[in-house]
Order: C-alpha cells, then sequence, then structure tokens
C-alpha cells in the first residue's frame, strides 16, 4: 500500500477492466514517471472523450454526432443488420471488410448471474428498425459463449414472425488450432458449421 493520492491512482486505475493490481501498479508508476506534458495530454482527452462522444441514436455504436459514421454513410446496405453486443465488436466486423450492411449495438449480452435481461439491453430500440420492411436479414453476431448463446436465441425466438432471415456468424476452429486443444463446445460447432468441399 502506498500513501495518499499514489493509492488513490492506482485503486482508480484498477477499477478498469483487464487491469489487475500489479497492472495498476505499473501504469501509475509510468505515469510518475512519465513528462507532464505527456500526462496532461491524456487527463485532456480523456475529459475530452467524457465530453464530446455519446451513442448514436440509430444503432448505439460511439459517434461524436447524433448518428456514427456508419449510420450516416448512404452506401451501407440498409437491408441488413448486424446485431452484436458492444461497439468494439463493430470495429472487429469492420476490420474483416467481409459486411457493408448496418449494425444494431446490443450493450451486452443476457446474462442471469450478473443479473442482466432482455429489458437491459438495447433490443426495444432495434424492434422498430425491422417493422418497415427493409430489413430482410439479421445477422446475430453475439459472443459464442453462454451469455452470448442465451441472447442470441432469445433474439432469433423474438424475431421468428416477423418474416425476416435470421442467420447466427459461425464458429468453430481457429486457424493454426490443434483439435487437441479445443474445448467441446468449440468443437462441437465446428462439427455442426461444417461444409461440403467441391473438388
Amino acid at each position: 500500500m502506498y500513501e495518499g493520492i499514489v493509492q488513490d491512482l492506482i485503486d482508480e486505475l484498477g477499477r478498469l477492466p483487464g487491469v489487475g493490481p500489479k497492472s495498476a501498479q505499473r501504469i501509475a508508476f509510468h505515469l510518475l514517471a512519465a513528462d507532464s506534458t505527456d500526462v496532461k495530454r491524456l487527463a485532456h482527452v480523456l475529459t475530452e472523450v467524457k465530453d464530446k462522444v455519446r451513442f448514436c441514436t440509430t444503432c448505439g455504436n460511439v459517434a461524436e454526432a447524433e448518428l456514427c459514421r456508419i449510420c450516416a454513410d448512404p452506401r451501407r446496405d440498409n437491408t441488413i443488420i448486424c446485431v452484436v453486443e458492444e461497439p468494439k465488436d463493430v470495429l472487429a466486423i469492420e476490420k474483416t471488410r467481409e459486411f457493408r450492411g448496418r449494425y444494431h449495438i446490443l450493450g451486452g449480452a443476457i446474462s442471469p448471474i450478473e443479473g442482466i435481461g432482455p429489458d437491459d439491453l438495447r433490443i426495444k430500440e432495434l424492434l422498430p428498425r425491422l417493422v418497415d420492411g427493409v430489413v430482410v436479414e439479421v445477422i446475430l453476431a453475439t459472443d459464442p459463449n453462454l451469455e452470448g448463446e442465451a441472447t442470441a436465441t432469445y433474439l432469433a425466438r423474438l424475431l421468428k414472425g416477423m418474416g425476416l432471415n435470421i442467420s447466427r456468424l459461425a464458429s468453430g476452429l481457429p486457424v493454426g488450432g490443434d483439435l487437441e486443444y479445443a474445448d467441446e463446445v468449440t468443437l462441437g460447432r465446428a462439427f455442426e458449421g461444417r461444409r461440403v468441399l467441391e473438388a
């Protein structure tokens, strides 16, 4: 334990996701050793982010205006919506350059253990986007874990009677992975998602 403000800094850094006590201490001492100009620039950016960044009124992505850059782009395909859990998932999908449709960010996943139910997610904001007949496919791209599966199953049942094509991202073995290290769920998914090879 350190004294006063140094311990306060370590405690605050430790509250960040993925930052444990040792990492928080390392970051704190890096900041103490850093040039004061660099620290002031970091503090300024943190303050500006909280002041300027909001969430897109259409999809829930991070934005500096009412609409995010994807929702504001007229070249995107309005007939397909990809449903993801968090804004960081949009970035991961965009890096593939395979998807040119629109997104909808739920803001999490159903997790009874953490007390998160369907009403805590942005599901009620998704439904109005689907009723005008423009959207023909909804891709459920929630994480391939227990919470993501529960969320995808809930959404698939909810959207079933709307006349939409509901699809789920395939999941399975990673490229370069070894079968012996794959867990049962991943291996089972790989078998479910197998495809015929053309000779």
